[in-house]
């Protein structure tokens, strides 16, 4: 594992910097993650108050401190270099928040709307329309390649799956990269 390694996941980290950083001042504080919490709450119009919320917004929260402590910063916001590094750092560093595990959950758990511990078609189209504002045609090549048995629907281990792609795959082609890397 060499450079080229590094450099896809930095891509994948960077992009995803790139979408979080409502403002575009470069930096993302709580503020912007906060705002990503509100777009799944708004696109499925749950209450504050409903558990699938709160267990989004305790572990953004969570999340968010511990890409501070990762960080080497004593500030309250990040730059994108710094993003990429915490995140680097907090992935593997498992003692206080699994991070892929974590927020995997606490997101399966806001799109699996019926709570069937699945993800339909029309679950995710939902998702890419309402809370990523995405409904182009290949929001559906997406789903196809998350649902990795080709049951017609991502379940909670797909998903799970997916998201640790995103963090520690240097595979550009891998579900995960792709699903992660276009939202």
């Amino acid at each position: 594992m060499g450079a080229a390694t590094q450099d896809i996941i930095t891509i994948k980290l960077e992009r995803t910097f790139d979408q979080m950083d409502a403002n575009k001042d470069g930096y993302l504080d709580w503020s912007d993650y906060q705002k990503l919490g509100d777009r799944y709450i708004r696109g499925y119009n749950l209450s504050k108050d409903d558990r699938r919320a709160r267990a989004l917004q305790s572990f953004s929260q969570i999340y968010w401190l511990e890409l501070l402590r990762h960080s080497g910063t004593d500030g309250d916001r990040l730059t994108k270099d710094q993003f990429v590094t915490a995140n680097r750092l907090a992935v593997i560093d498992t003692s206080r928040l699994n991070v892929t595990e974590g927020g995997g959950h606490a997101i399966f758990d806001v799109i699996d709307v019926d709570g069937d511990n699945e993800i339909t078609k029309d679950e995710f189209a939902r998702l890419m329309r309402d809370v990523w504002k995405d409904d182009s045609p290949q929001t559906m090549e997406l789903f196809t390649r998350l649902d990795t048995d080709g049951d017609g629907a991502i379940s909670r281990h797909e998903f799970i799956r997916a998201v640790r792609e995103h963090f520690l795959s240097n595979d550009p082609d891998a579900p995960g990269s792709i699903f992660f890397g276009h939202i």
